[in-house]
């Protein structure tokens, strides 16, 4: 195999087809591995990060992807969908995978010898790879737990059915659902089409900084190139079929919505939010409950995967958990004992929850003294 490597994500049909041919065949394809999502992530934050893509080839044929953004200053580099993707990894067949990733690790220690990869799957190929050739090239590797994604299984009829079930005996999403009927007729669209979905993106941007803004907070999505990101990210992949912005009305008036994913069999949770003048009503909850109950009429379909974040009302549809973790590869000792000691610390001080309490605050109140300095 040899290496090519690129400092843009180009626009080019023949590697968007080999680089997604190569996701489907991946252990767990996941939508946020495609091309589609690079050329977003690209696009969007353009002028804030620099890309490395690095192609693995057999002869002509691609075999290999990895995209990275590098920072110079800190000679470190991560996945370029870090800080976008509830799920990073390196595309290629798990067969190919140890090769692919020694290839890649030797390549960097040049460019960058710090090496930092959140949310990697560890049911992935990658997480046993990454160690084998830290080993093989030298490198210091240390390996912490990040996420447990909670998720809804429906890989069998029986599980469906048990879903369906869980789902309609849950009595607070009835009584909600029955006193937003008294207001008009309620109803759920999953939008598939670009147009239909360019037209209802302001109403879910607009209803997210609302809530944030509610609750003292501040929307993610306040961030212009997060926006861009969104938007371009959203024209991207309903081309391909790929998004679902589903929505839940009262009457004709919008009040939860859900940007989200349905490929390779996964239905994406992503980025909900809801219109916080029905917020007695659980609208996103009931938006919830209706996607994992359409999901079980799905036979396509085979779970519906809640992402990142431990939310409790996520809790109440999860049937399984998939976990990550959080890898860095590095050449320098004492990189590598700062990152491990830095986790065992916080991991000590979490352990012991009032202790964990006396920090937050003392460090509340030191970033508050500094802001009034």
């Amino acid at each position: 195999m040899r290496l090519v490597l690129r400092h843009e994500i180009p626009e080019d049909d023949n590697l968007r087809r080999q680089w997604n041919e190569l996701v489907l065949r991946m252990e767990s394809p996941e939508v946020f591995f495609t091309y589609e999502w690079a050329l977003a992530v690209c696009r969007g934050y353009e002028g804030s990060m620099r890309p490395l893509l690095m192609l693995g080839y057999e002869r002509e044929t691609l075999a290999g992807v990895v995209a990275l953004a590098i920072d110079e200053e800190l000679q470190k580099a991560s996945f370029l969908a870090g800080n976008t993707a509830d799920y990073c990894d390196f595309v290629s067949d798990p067969s190919q995978r140890l090769e692919f990733v020694n290839l890649v690790l030797r390549e960097l220690r040049a460019v960058a010898p710090h090496l930092a990869l959140p949310n990697l799957p560890t049911s992935s190929a990658t997480a046993q790879a990454l160690k084998d050739s830290s080993a093989r090239q030298g490198c210091a590797h240390f390996s912490r737990p990040a996420f447990q994604c909670a998720q809804v299984d429906l890989s069998s009829s029986a599980l469906r059915e048990s879903v369906r079930r869980a789902v309609r005996s849950k009595k607070n999403i009835r009584y909600q659902l029955r006193a937003m009927a008294k207001t008009g007729p309620v109803e759920v669209h999953h939008l598939t089409d670009w147009r239909e979905i360019s037209e209802a993106l302001p109403a879910f941007h607009n209803a997210h900084l609302q809530r944030f803004f509610s609750m003292g907070r501040t929307s993610n999505l306040v961030d212009p190139q997060r926006w861009d990101f969104l938007l371009g990210l959203a024209r991207l992949l309903s081309d391909q079929g790929w998004l679902t912005l589903s929505g839940l009305s009262v009457g004709s008036q919008p009040i939860a919505w859900n940007y989200g994913f349905r490929f390779a069999g996964s239905w994406f949770y992503y980025q909900p939010t809801f219109d916080t003048r029905f917020r007695n009503h659980d609208p996103g909850l009931c938006l919830l409950a209706r996607i994992v109950e359409d999901a079980c009429d799905r036979n396509e379909i085979r779970r519906v995967d809640l992402g990142l974040g431990d939310e409790a009302y996520k809790q109440r549809f999860a049937t399984s958990h998939r976990e990550t973790v959080y890898v860095t590869v590095t050449s320098s000792v004492a990189h590598h004992v700062r990152e491990r000691l830095r986790y065992h610390t916080a991991s000590a001080i979490k352990s012991v929850p009032p202790l964990e309490h006396c920090i937050r605050w003392l460090l509340g109140k030191t970033a508050t003294g500094s802001a009034r300095a």
